[in-house]
């Protein structure tokens, strides 16, 4: 066989042995069975939640097993079709094997990522604000383009989206925004994107066309379920009520529906205009809240914590995670792990699993060389 893929199969082979130990393949084995046999217990939703959160970890559990079955079972495969191309000179047929094999390298490397996906809500699904910086106009576009990325980003990974605030800037582009994605290990992936965002391009709303740099804060946060208990008092939480604002024809403006809560303790403050009435928006706004809190207490647990309001209140210079430069050159880098491309466009349009998985491993303090040591 030809040594090239030779190397992609030791490569693929040894990305499936990191899974395994990983996983601690045969406990794990035989925890994905006495789950499979609880949910067969016919008393098992009488306690609801306990049922839920026994359905999430067998789901979880089954997902990184299948993903280690099928990888070996397509490397075997592929393996199998690239001997036989070999054997009879079939050179198509090789190439064909080829793009197989890069293909199962691409999936076996994202799965080593997502098994680095084990903290305590990565599993959930995701808020994501979005919050334009100083600069008007321009800022407000910068923060639309963030808006559109992100959906892009979800969408190309099978995951929903909901705008749950949205506040337009004047001209153009949005001052704020709250989506709120939903799909597997959507927070997981998405909180390495939590920080400040800078763009650098010829300004279409300059008439001079000078140059401008422009700032955008994110802010990521998990969705939490009623199993997750946050003791709120009523009494530290104000309430605003405000015309909403954006599409949605003439019922949107009609009455102050829109719902903005805010923890005085924390200075946490979630908002929502996205139900038809005030009583959705408010009963939304608190789970937001639940949501917010309940991640300032997973922060709390992580030695390497950034300082909350420093990236919620100062969106500028010396905070930034990324750099996006459209002019006088193609660049975006990431100022954590210097990952860089000159796909400008392709980032924009969401393509982020470069940065979102470097920036991950970096965050759980693992690196391919570090996992081959052990």
């Amino acid at each position: 066989m030809r040594l090239d893929v030779e190397a992609a199969k030791a490569d693929i082979e040894q990305s499936v042995e990191l899974l395994r130990r990983r996983l601690d393949w045969e406990p794990a084995l035989r925890k994905l069975d006495e789950l499979n046999a609880r949910v067969e217990d016919p008393t098992l939703w009488d306690d609801a939640a306990a049922a839920q959160a026994l359905m999430r970890e067998r789901t979880r559990l089954a997902s990184q097993v299948d993903a280690v079955r099928s990888l070996e079972r397509d490397l075997a495969d592929a393996i199998g079709y690239a001997e036989m191309a070999d054997e009879e000179g079939d050179e198509a047929s090789l190439d064909e094997a080829r793009a197989q094999l890069k293909g199962l390298k691409e999936r076996a490397g994202r799965a080593e990522l997502e098994a680095l996906l084990a903290g305590e809500a990565d599993g959930n699904d995701a808020y994501v604000e979005i919050n334009s910086g100083a600069g008007g106009t321009e800022s407000n576009d910068w923060a639309g383009m963030l808006l559109r990325m992100y959906t892009r980003w979800a969408q190309a990974h099978g995951m929903t989206v909901e705008i749950i605030e949205e506040t337009t800037g004047e001209q153009a582009g949005i001052k704020s925004a709250t989506l709120q994605v939903k799909g597997t290990n959507a927070y997981g992936w998405l909180k390495t994107e939590a920080g400040v965002h800078r763009l650098v391009r010829i300004s279409p709303y300059d008439s001079s066309a000078r140059r401008h740099t422009s700032f955008a804060s994110i802010w990521v946060y998990p969705v939490v379920d009623d199993a997750i208990e946050i003791e709120i008092n009523p009494a530290d939480v104000r309430t605003d009520t405000y015309r909403a604002s954006g599409a949605g024809g003439q019922h949107i403006n009609k009455t102050d529906s829109a719902v903005r809560l805010t923890h005085i303790p924390t200075g946490v403050a979630v908002a929502c205009q996205a139900g038809r009435s005030q009583h959705q928006n408010r009963e939304e706004a608190w789970k937001m809240l639940r949501a917010r809190l309940y991640e300032l207490e997973l922060q709390k647990r992580e030695a390497a914590q950034q300082a909350l309001e420093d990236q919620k209140t100062d969106i500028g210079w010396g905070h930034q995670i990324r750099s996006y430069v459209l002019q006088p050159y193609q660049m975006v880098k990431d100022l954590r792990t210097d990952v860089e491309t000159s796909d400008s466009q392709g980032v924009l349009d969401g393509d982020l699993d470069a940065f979102m998985g470097a920036a991950l491993a970096q965050r759980v303090g693992v690196t391919r060389d570090a996992k081959e040591e052990a």
